[in-house]
């Protein structure tokens, strides 16, 4: 593999599309733009609507955190190399999911 400028160009713009969703979780998880219900089974449906606000955000937090691995790998020149066995992930498997560290093999194996 060689167009590491390709796969870098996709990372900066998906960490870009996360920031911006993590923002807008946050925005909600904070009803900045909407009152707290008063009503006490409103209040139920709004804590319930948090729980998979929070759990949304940690995921994308959790994604914006690999794609700044696999940026840094791009940095060190190790990018697209699995991280458990050493070998050569597959431009296809990066393709589909750039900031990914394992191999198939691996990833199927853990």
């Amino acid at each position: 593999m060689t167009n590491y400028a390709a796969f870098e160009d996709r990372l900066h713009v998906l960490r870009d599309e996360m920031t911006a969703r993590i923002n807008a979780l946050n925005n909600d998880l904070h009803h900045r733009e909407q009152a707290v219900e008063k009503d006490f089974s409103e209040q139920a449906t709004q804590s319930e609507n948090d729980e998979v606000l929070k759990a949304l955000d940690h995921e994308a937090r959790t994604i914006v955190q690999q794609i700044d691995r696999a940026l840094l790998s791009i940095r060190e020149n190790t990018f697209g190399t699995c991280c458990s066995c050493g070998e050569t992930i597959a431009e296809e498997r990066l393709q589909a999911i750039p900031y990914v560290t394992l191999c198939i093999d691996c990833a199927e194996q853990g």
